[in-house]
């Protein structure tokens, strides 16, 4: 099955999906931010179906601007909740793969950390999970 999603369409679902990532290292920093990052986007990058197609694509789309943690998370926690609402409509049987993909790398990330993650990085996690569901 292919998605027919728009350019920008794939854009919203690839900052989403990175900007949670990006979140998470941002909550993460007094840990080991490179490696919540690099374990968040591994888990992205290894997505399958029409979704990891989506998420692999190289593209320069991707837009994680913000000078704080609170500009960052204005623009992707609604973009999580936009992406799901749009593959609900268009394609229900990917939000599924969508969300799954979003949550393993957010569990990937924060198992990254070491020892149990702190009270931020589960926050953060969390928001994260709600603008999932929130579709």
């Amino acid at each position: 099955m292919s998605l027919n999603l728009t350019d920008q369409d794939k854009a919203t679902l690839r900052t989403a999906a990175y900007g949670a990532v990006t979140l998470l290292s941002a909550a993460g920093a007094a840990g080991s931010p490179h490696k919540i990052a690099t374990e968040g986007s591994i888990a992205l990058a290894s997505a399958t179906g029409p979704i990891g197609h989506v998420l692999a694509a190289k593209s320069k789309d991707i837009t994680l601007d913000g000078k704080s943690v609170a500009d960052l998370a204005d623009h992707v926690l609604p973009a999580l909740t936009e992406s799901m609402s749009l593959l609900k409509r268009q394609a229900p049987e990917e939000a599924d793969n969508y969300r799954s993909t979003v949550l393993i790398a957010v569990e990937a990330a924060m198992r990254a950390q070491k020892g149990e993650p702190g009270p931020t990085l589960t926050e953060m996690a969390r928001k994260i999970t709600e603008a999932i569901d929130a579709a």
